[in-house]
């Protein structure tokens, strides 16, 4: 049996490793495509985009084990399927479940696997990975002027010139520098000839000397009488050279390793995440006795309660408008929309707050049951690709593949869906975090027991049996000799 044992895991392993790497692969190059618009063109290091693709593969190594456990139980078990080999199995009375009980084991020790990626080095990539992200998305691009339009990288300025020349590449012909600094719009313009650009190494400063050139500023923007604005609109002024001092520090001061976000609930373990719960649990229901108090107070509600009138007439009617003029009536009623409008004004004003810090407890609540749930669904995709790959009796990656990115795809749905209505508050966090195992669970014990009764996907016979049957009763009955 020991025999049996490593064939069965050997057949499985090997597509195993070849469908993981392929999918971390795919999800790494998927996250790396949204994230390029981000990062490109900033000039940041080769180093720190490796880093941050290697932070990404940590990130989504979780999700690349169940679907890598899913194709290869399809691919394994319809391989072995396809080759009779599990009906030599069978025929030597070994059961399906005797003949998956190495896999079994196998699919949880990677489950236990997932749960340790999930619970310490996940967090740990996450925090890594989003706070790189953040810092390359404000790099500042990389200072690199372009000839032929106008350069607006460097803030407070837009430079434009037609040509650039020379040994170092740093002389420009005909120049145009609009200065933006102070909110003003185009209000000082400077036009050269010539220009050559000078910077020192270690200098925050990039210099302009501009030669044989104008300077224009508009002043009627800056002057609020119009006798000002009338007299002096503008002012000009000829020179034959003159510098420009540009700041450029912000392209040198960026720490892209500085670490902003650390509460994040990505970025927590298990038990992080359940005392971080806890903590915004009390906050949560601090500030909703706080808020219930105060309204209480603001709008006199105990004056609201009955109280006992043993001098009540008995001519008083019920309706207590009925016991008014007409004016005493429009009097109260508009006292009293006035008195209702302010609290429902409150509420309104404090509705979102209530919502944000609800979504917010909720989130890291379902987080929470979601890396418990998570980790199980290697065995749980285990138990439908499995029994599934030995009934569609097909190896390879054709359909196998088809049938994996198809199953996982409503287990990433469902559990979108479960995340989506629990953050909502619509179903508790709890439920939500289980949503999409819950869901395929019935479907895994479906299968599994078709699989281990040797009954097909779909049983045709149940179907086309009647028919058969209804149509034998036409058949003309041959005469016997």
């Amino acid at each position: 049996m020991r025999i049996l044992d490593k064939y069965i895991l050997k057949s499985f392993l090997a597509p195993f490793f070849a469908a993981f790497f392929i999918v971390l692969f795919v999800l790494v190059m998927q996250f790396l495509w949204f994230a390029f618009d981000d990062i490109a063109g900033k000039g940041i290091d080769i180093f720190y985009i490796l880093k941050f693709l290697a932070y990404t593969c940590l990130q989504v190594t979780p999700t690349a084990l169940p679907i890598g456990v899913l194709l290869s139980s399809i691919m394994a078990l319809g391989n072995l399927s396809e080759k009779y080999e599990m009906a030599a199995v069978k025929s030597a009375g070994i059961s399906l479940k005797r003949f998956m009980r190495p896999l079994i084991f196998l699919t949880l020790f990677i489950s236990a696997i997932n749960f340790l990626f999930l619970n310490n080095i996940y967090p740990y990539a996450s925090l890594k990975q989003r706070n790189l992200l953040f810092n390359m998305k404000k790099q500042k691009p990389s200072l690199a002027l372009i000839e032929g339009t106008f350069n607006t990288e460097i803030p407070g300025y837009s430079i434009y010139f037609d040509k650039k020349y020379g040994e170092k590449n740093n002389l420009l012909q005909n120049v145009k520098i609009y200065d933006l600094r102070g909110g003003k719009k185009n209000d000082i313009c400077i036009t050269a000839k010539k220009g050559q650009i000078t910077t020192q190494e270690g200098s925050k400063y990039m210099t302009l000397n501009l030669t044989d050139g104008h300077y224009y500023e508009d002043h009627t923007a800056s002057q609020k009488s119009r006798n000002k604005k009338e007299n002096m609109p503008a002012s000009a002024a000829k020179f034959d050279s003159y510098k420009v001092n540009i700041d450029i520090s912000s392209f040198n001061d960026n720490n892209l390793d500085l670490e902003k976000y650390k509460t994040h609930y990505m970025m927590l373990s298990v038990k992080q995440l359940a005392h971080q719960s806890d903590t915004l649990k009390a906050n949560y229901d601090s500030y909703l006795k706080n808020k219930a108090s105060n309204f209480y107070i603001r709008n006199n509600a105990k004056e609201l309660y009955k109280k006992p009138d043993s001098l009540l007439p008995s001519k008083i009617k019920k309706d207590i408008l009925e016991n008014f003029n007409l004016k005493s009536q429009i009097s109260i009623t508009k006292k009293a929309l006035a008195k209702i409008k302010k609290p429902i004004r409150s509420i309104q004003v404090y509705k979102d707050s209530y919502k944000t810090k609800r979504k917010i407890l909720n989130l890291y609540d379902f987080e929470f049951h979601y890396r418990l749930a998570f980790s199980l669904s290697c065995l749980l995709l285990f138990f439908i690709g499995a029994p599934l790959g030995s009934l569609i009796r097909k190896g390879g990656f054709g359909l196998p593949m088809v049938l994996a990115i198809l199953i996982f795809v409503v287990y990433f749905f469902v559990n979108s869906l479960g995340r989506n209505i629990a953050e909502e508050s619509s179903i508790s966090a709890t439920f939500g975090g289980w949503f999409a195992s819950m869901i395929l669970l019935p479907f895994a014990f479906l299968l599994t027991k078709r699989a281990t009764k040797g009954i097909g996907l779909v049983n045709f016979d149940r179907f086309t049996l009647p028919i058969q049957h209804f149509l034998h009763r036409f058949k003309k009955k041959q005469p016997t000799r």
